[in-house]
């Protein structure tokens, strides 16, 4: 049998009420008891309890000993576009509180920026999107995900991507990020150096940048060291009335420079000592390529061979590579060591491993000299070659799979080809018949910007070793420095390397 105790007081109402809320802040005591009282006792039918006119009225008018708060947070929509989202608008009472917030700069952009503009045809269609979405006597639907006006691309665009032309008129300086846009090349050069003697030859390699910022230059039968840091002119060697200076190249450590003559002598030079430190002669004609590789040097010359010295042994080369059939005018080790790329006047374009002493891969694309040779740094395998005046092409391989990847008829003869270590961007001079620089977007091969200035085919071209200047050198007599490249850090041509500064300079090398 159940007994059943009835409580000397009764429990609060709202404990009894399963369909009472929490209060909150903004609830008075005397709403949650006039709104949560019920009739007590229950009835004995065992019905819940239920709120009658009566029982609200007579319920007792005492304050609540505390207040509750609720945990809930409940954002300020004021300010907000609510029509979009098919809200009801905020009341009266809550809009006088935040009109100076509303009012702001700050939300009157955030606000055109997410929503567009408030023009009257966007209001109205927002407003009528609004009533006709509800069923007549019932309010607004509360589901924020059902837009009623879509936010504009443009704005989307702004806020993600950097502003367009609008956003910036419309807001200066808000939604445009620094360095957007095409980067923004100088389309002269700020130095000039009167270079006396510099030969008109395809077939030469006369100026190569150390990579402690020294240019090495060969002028008639001496070569001359410049300082870009100081500007300061050494003259390192002269070969005498015998002989003249056909190549030059420099060590990775950027201490030695090697130096090819017409009568086929290697010569090693310590640079920072002005002093010889050996002299090999293996060519029987002269030698117009050179390339590093560590302790290895290797020579290209008119005799069509390729010779590898070792200046550890005591020997003048250690091997000999045979293949072309014409005078050897590129040569390009790749950057990791293991391949190393030849052109010939006899057009064609070889690759050779480190241990072979026949070509690996040979391509004969080309219905011209190949000169102009560059490795990419950034893609191992990446190979890109030049043609001369008959071929006037830049093609793109693949020496891993062995592939022909691209051409592009660029309409000049192309006497040299360096790529960007900062970018993927690399830069060609061109010959016959328009003498121009061109710097090109890799792999769309867009132009990003044409110079223009050398009177003679751009014949010689090196780059810095913070990889952002290039200096160019063609038969006016004239070596000319840009600035073509952003630096590795900012990814901005803003800052110039530390050659010079923006102002223009000329003077002489010797």
């Amino acid at each position: 049998m159940e007994h059943h105790h009835q409580p000397p007081h009764p429990p609060s109402p709202s404990a009894m009420d399963p369909n009472s809320k929490p209060p909150t802040p903004s609830s008075t005591p005397t709403a949650r008891l006039s709104s949560a009282t019920s009739t007590w006792p229950p009835s004995p039918s065992g019905a819940p309890p239920r709120a009658t006119a009566s029982s609200a009225s007579s319920a007792p008018s005492t304050p609540a000993s505390h207040t509750v708060y609720s945990d809930r947070f409940i954002p300020s929509r004021a300010g907000s576009n609510l029509a979009l989202f098919d809200l009801p608008a905020p009341s009266p009472a809550g809009a006088g509180a935040s009109a100076g917030s509303a009012a702001s700069p700050y939300c009157t952009l955030l606000r055109a920026a997410l929503f567009g503009p408030d023009t009257p045809d966007r209001l109205a269609s927002s407003a009528a999107a609004c009533s006709s979405s509800s069923p007549a006597g019932y309010p607004a639907s509360g589901n924020i995900f059902r837009f009623k006006a879509e936010v504009p691309r443009n704005a989307k665009r702004a806020l993600f991507a950097g502003g367009t032309d609008d956003e910036d008129l419309r807001f200066p300086g808000i939604f445009t990020a620094k360095g957007a846009g095409p980067r923004k090349i100088p389309r002269s050069p700020y130095k000039v150096l009167d270079a006396p003697a510099l030969q008109d030859d395809f077939y030469l390699n006369l100026v190569d940048w150390s990579s402690h910022n020294v240019l090495a230059v060969g002028l008639g039968n001496c070569v001359y060291l410049w300082n870009a840091c100081s500007s300061k002119v050494t003259k390192l060697c002269d070969l005498g009335a015998e002989d003249t200076v056909c190549s030059v190249g420099w060590a990775q450590r950027g201490t030695h420079l090697a130096v090819g003559t017409n009568q086929g002598k290697v010569q090693i030079w310590d640079a920072t000592r002005c002093k010889r430190m050996r002299t090999m002669e293996s060519h029987r004609m002269r030698v117009g390529a050179l390339a590093w590789n560590s302790s290895l040097l290797s020579s290209g010359s008119r005799d069509k061979n390729i010779l590898h010295h070792d200046l550890r042994a005591p020997d003048d080369y250690i091997s000999k590579l045979t293949g072309h059939k014409s005078e050897v005018c590129g040569l390009k080790w790749s950057y990791d060591n293991r391949q190393l790329a030849s052109g010939g006047n006899d057009n064609r374009l070889f690759v050779w491993n480190q241990h072979s002493t026949q070509p690996v891969l040979k391509y004969t694309e080309h219905t011209a000299a190949v000169k102009a040779i560059a490795w990419s740094p950034h893609l191992n395998g990446l190979l890109v070659s030049g043609g001369g005046t008959a071929d006037r092409c830049i093609r793109f391989w693949n020496t891993t799979t062995n592939t022909h990847l691209s051409s592009m008829d660029t309409g000049s003869q192309v006497c040299n080809l360096v790529w960007s270590k900062n970018v993927n961007e690399l830069v060609s001079t061109h010959g016959y018949s328009q003498n121009q620089i061109i710097v090109w977007r890799y792999p769309t091969m867009s132009k990003l910007v044409t110079l223009t200035g050398h009177t003679f085919r751009v014949l010689y071209l090196a780059i810095s070793p913070d990889g952002q200047t290039i200096v160019t050198g063609a038969g006016d007599e004239t070596l000319r420095f840009w600035n073509v490249f952003p630096s590795p850090k900012s990814q901005s041509a803003d800052s110039l390397s530390s050659i010079g500064g923006t102002s223009f300079v000329r003077s002489y090398i010797r």
